[in-house]
């Protein structure tokens, strides 16, 4: 049986919007380090291919397109590219992607951040690429007016956003610094190239500042749940999460995408995509509905969520996942609805439960984010 890739969205104290008032969390903690560092230490612990973390340019909302006036949840985040950096040192296995929010944040910095992320982690970086169609989120940058219907074209710019981004990567070639005291000479001035990148939205000359991050070119991810969306991934990715509600879904979706990344010229590269999951999980399918209720019932209704939500046992996700590993995913990326308690659950509950069924890794088999999805080192696209 081929392993199955596993992935944590982290997401402050969890994807409930009433976790925050559970027991076990940890709401005085949200701003500090240590918070963060015990998550993605755990998911270390459980062998886990990578974290994300998420972000955005607007306060949280529960409203998907609005801002809102709730003081009964969080609100605020810290900046995830600067959590990834903090956390990487205390971790040296498990995968490290922080989201980037591409329709406001320019390519080039975000390169170097990335690339400085790499060599902070020792190859473990990635970043998950994000479109905001949010009015107010595009008021708090000031340089333009964005609305809903922008978003086909919004993904065509992320699309451009990663090319940008992976050339920046290429700008300095492997062997361009030297370092030579003896003669002065510290950089091949040679091996570093202009990527003179001209696109409907971006206008880039390069190079980077950073030399070549150690992994040559960190793993790109996004999340998907339509058409164009699914070309993003298709075009631009190494990895993608899709939110399939049934297993009749992942077909339809994975046909999708294998159609759009074949007419983009990558039929043969590898692209690896995961199942997004809500996940609420207890020794017993009673106690996880019962601790999901009374979060719900603080939040006032019942939870809904764009992805598919798993109330019960470890065992009985385990039995879902491998289901859509049937159908075709490689995997998932679990969401814990409250992260004090639903991560342990997936790393001291679920991982146990799929490595008894030989489905799961038992140790990491390597010591790169590539490496653990099977990605080889990319050569230099400018090198000679």
């Amino acid at each position: 049986m081929t392993p199955l890739h596993l992935a944590v969205a982290l997401e402050g104290t969890g994807w409930h919007p009433a976790s925050w008032r559970e027991p076990e969390a940890r709401p005085a903690a949200l701003f500090d380090a240590g918070y963060w560092a015990d998550q993605v230490r755990e998911a270390e612990h459980g062998l886990l291919d990578l974290v994300t973390i998420e972000d955005g340019f607007a306060i949280q909302s529960s409203r998907p397109h609005q801002p809102d006036e709730r003081t009964d949840q969080v609100r605020g985040r810290l900046d995830a590219l600067l959590v990834a950096a903090r956390v990487a040192p205390l971790t040296s296995h498990v995968g490290i992607v922080p989201t980037a929010v591409t329709t406001h944040t320019e390519p080039f910095h975000f390169s170097k951040g990335i690339a400085t992320l790499d060599y902070v982690s020792t190859g473990r970086a990635g970043v998950r690429v994000r479109v905001s169609t949010r009015p107010d989120e595009a008021a708090l940058v000031g340089r333009r007016e964005i609305a809903r219907e922008d978003a086909p074209e919004l993904f065509d710019e992320a699309a451009d956003w990663v090319e940008v981004v992976r050339r920046l990567w290429d700008s300095w070639e492997d062997d361009a610094e030297i370092r030579d005291a003896a003669t002065g000479r510290f950089v091949d001035r040679d091996k570093l190239h202009y990527i003179d990148f001209e696109g409907r939205f971006f206008s880039v000359r390069g190079p980077s500042i950073t030399p070549r991050p150690p992994q040559g070119q960190p793993l790109v991810a996004a999340l998907a749940h339509r058409d164009y969306a699914y070309r993003l991934v298709a075009r631009s990715c190494d990895l993608g999460f899709v939110t399939p509600q049934e297993t009749a879904d992942v077909a339809p979706i994975l046909g999708e995408i294998r159609r759009e990344q074949e007419a983009a010229g990558r039929a043969e590269e590898p692209l690896h995509v995961l199942g997004d999951v809500v996940v609420f999980l207890d020794e017993s399918a009673e106690a996880a509905r019962d601790r999901k209720g009374r979060m719900d019932t603080r939040l006032g209704r019942e939870l809904v969520s764009d992805a598919r939500i798993v109330v019960g046992t470890p065992a009985e996700l385990a039995d879902l996942l491998l289901e859509w590993q049937e159908a075709g995913l490689a995997g998932a990326r679990l969401r814990p609805g409250s992260v004090d308690h639903d991560l342990a659950q997936i790393t001291r509950g679920l991982v146990p439960e799929l490595q008894r069924r030989g489905a799961f890794r038992t140790a990491y088999e390597a010591d790169t984010l590539r490496g653990l999805f099977g990605l080889d080192r990319p050569a230099d696209r400018y090198a000679a």
